[in-house]
């Protein structure tokens, strides 16, 4: 009786655990990991107490909510610095981080170490900014990348690229891309009488 009575709790434990998971992702993603832990319970459907027994800590929720965006994060700096070509690789791990960016609020914010907590993210950040640098070189003995790029460049490009999470979601990612592209032609090291990339489709901004 009782190992009948284990299984449904056990069920309900996962269903809870995923339904947290779930809210924390819509919540994060939308108002940034300043969001209060009784937001995500409330999206949730679930009493405080059951949340913090999942997750007895913010930190704890924010590395499980984001772990596949690290996860992929770590893949698209592995396989930038795999390319043959450098200045492609350039590009993707540009285009590939701004969209993770563009995606969720909150997964910008622990990147870019606007949380505090989330030092955990301090590992994967310092990888790309490494990889970039890398890249950057490659780039720049190849003659594709303009000789006064340095890896700052790249955080400032970030640090203004936040400023897209005022659109909506769908509007937010159509300019993550159109942003870009615009910032790695901005990098370009373009020899005279080359045509220049097309862009991709302007979100509409205004009203």
């Amino acid at each position: 009786m009782s190992e009948q009575m284990t299984h449904p709790a056990r069920a309900d434990a996962r269903d809870n655990r995923a339904r947290i998971l779930d809210a924390a992702r819509a919540v994060f993603g939308e108002e940034g990991l300043g969001a209060p832990m009784r937001e995500v319970a409330r999206h949730a459907g679930v009493g405080p107490a059951t949340l913090y027994r999942h997750f007895p800590t913010k930190r704890d929720l924010v590395l499980e909510t984001y772990a596949e965006q690290r996860r992929v994060c770590r893949s698209a700096v592995h396989e930038a610095l795999a390319h043959a070509d450098p200045w492609h690789g350039f590009q993707d791990v540009v285009h590939r981080i701004c969209a993770l960016h563009a995606e969720s609020r909150g997964f910008a914010d622990a990147f870019m170490a606007a949380f505090p907590e989330a030092m955990d993210f301090a590992a994967d950040r310092e990888q790309a900014v490494r990889a970039v640098a890398e890249l950057s070189r490659r780039a720049q003995r190849a003659g594709r990348l303009r000789p006064g790029f340095v890896v700052d460049d790249l955080v400032l490009m970030l640090m203004a690229h936040r400023g897209l999470h005022d659109a909506p979601h769908a509007v937010r990612l159509a300019a993550s891309r159109r942003y870009a592209a615009y910032v790695i032609e901005a990098f370009r090291a373009v020899p005279e009488g080359t045509a220049e990339a097309p862009l991709p489709p302007a979100p509409r901004l205004r009203g």
